[in-house]
């Protein structure tokens, strides 16, 4: 039973959400290949022996193969981007094989096949997270108290898990972020609430503290600040600001759907400030401001999915945007094997008039792999190190 649970709530989500983000991501390169003219000889999901598969009008191999850990799309002439042979045996291509290699096309239309599987990505993001805005709802934080942090001013004040924070100094209150920028900027200023209560209201006096950010910073859990994730805990930038001392009821949490065009715009936003977000904490990893050990593989990967499918439909697609963002930046990375890796070939190129010498690029792709597969070992090391915490074996 406990196999059968590991297998349905963990190792399925995963496998669907892999297969999706590659599939995105190499229909990207497909598409732009077939748009420019190159003939795309296999697309595949998974890698080694294929399972099943079947071929188009076009003559390109759709398959799934044994291994579901990724997925590549062969282009004719590809070769050549690697390791400077033909895929022709050896012997020269004619007009009509040169009109559909991938080698043979300009460094344009290369550059852009290469760049439309991580371009897709981010597009993807955008589309699930416009789908979840305009169709599922965005969940909405309203100002009731869900937690009273002990010695804060909503302690001292009288405030109780359940008030309904309605007012402050006169001003409505509808949503948890609006008391979040008022207390924020009335630090030690007294603050008057109106409080409902069940099917009371009555008022109340609270004096936000101050509350020094850098200060925060050296103590390990900041248990007494209102500092929290977009799950309603309350942020701000400044160093120094107020502190009430409560946090939001995220079980009561109405979600609003938001129109079509307010929905993209929403999208657009959010996969800006995830890609925003996700650079800045890798800058902090090689900073050292992070610790490395942070870095997750396949294992947390699969984790993280079961538990967000787990959470309901809107929880996994949320998630299946962030996975592909994420997609989407590591391949832009230059790194040979990579997509960036590609892309800096290619600019080479562009500056020096003519390719990177075949030896060079095989180098270049030999240490590329390397890296890749160290990243690899290193992420799964973490991975199996948080495992051996969770059960009590490190």
């Amino acid at each position: 039973m406990e196999f059968f649970n590991l297998i349905t709530h963990y190792v399925i989500p995963f496998l669907l959400v892999l297969t999706v983000l590659v599939f995105v991501h190499e229909l990207g390169h497909f598409l732009l290949a077939r748009f420019n003219g190159v003939k795309v000889e296999v697309f595949s999901i998974g890698f080694g022996t294929e399972i099943w598969g079947f071929n188009d009008r076009h003559g390109t191999r759709w398959r799934f193969s044994a291994v579901p850990l990724g997925g590549y799309v062969k282009m004719f002439g590809e070769g050549d981007m690697m390791t400077g042979v033909d895929d022709t045996e050896d012997r020269p291509m004619t007009d009509a094989e040169k009109a559909v290699s991938f080698h043979h096309k300009r460094l344009g239309q290369r550059a852009a096949i290469v760049v439309a599987g991580p371009l897709s990505n981010f597009l993807f993001a955008i589309l699930v997270l416009w789908a979840v805005n305009s169709i599922l709802g965005i969940p909405t934080v309203l100002p009731i108290v869900g937690e009273v942090i002990k010695g804060t001013a909503a302690e001292e004040a009288g405030l109780e898990i359940g008030d309904r924070i309605l007012s402050v100094n006169g001003q409505s209150i509808s949503l948890f972020s609006e008391l979040s920028e008022i207390v924020s900027v009335n630090a030690g200023n007294a603050l008057n609430f109106e409080i409902q209560r069940g099917d009371t209201l009555f008022a109340l006096t609270a004096t936000p503290r101050v509350w020094d950010q850098d200060e925060a910073e050296a103590d390990s859990e900041g248990e007494n600040s209102d500092e929290t994730d977009d799950e309603g805990k309350i942020r701000d930038s400044a160093s120094k600001r107020g502190l009430l001392g409560v946090r939001p009821d995220i079980s009561a949490m109405p979600t609003e759907r938001a129109g079509v065009f307010e929905g993209l715009k929403l999208g657009v936003e959010q996969t800006y400030g995830l890609t925003v977000t996700i650079l800045a904490g890798l800058g902090e990893m090689f900073s050292g401001e992070r610790s490395a050990k942070e870095l997750g593989g396949v294992i947390m990967i699969a984790e993280v999915s079961g538990d967000a499918a787990q959470g309901g439909l809107s929880s996994i697609l949320r998630f299946l945007a962030i996975l592909s963002i994420n997609l989407g930046l590591i391949n832009l990375f230059p790194v040979p094997v990579l997509d960036g890796g590609h892309l800096a070939f290619y600019l080479a190129e562009g500056l020096r008039g003519k390719p990177l010498s075949p030896q060079v690029q095989e180098y270049g792709f030999r240490l590329g792999l390397g890296l890749v597969l160290l990243l690899m070992l290193f992420a799964t090391w973490n991975d199996f190190d948080r495992l051996f915490e969770r059960f009590g074996l490190g």
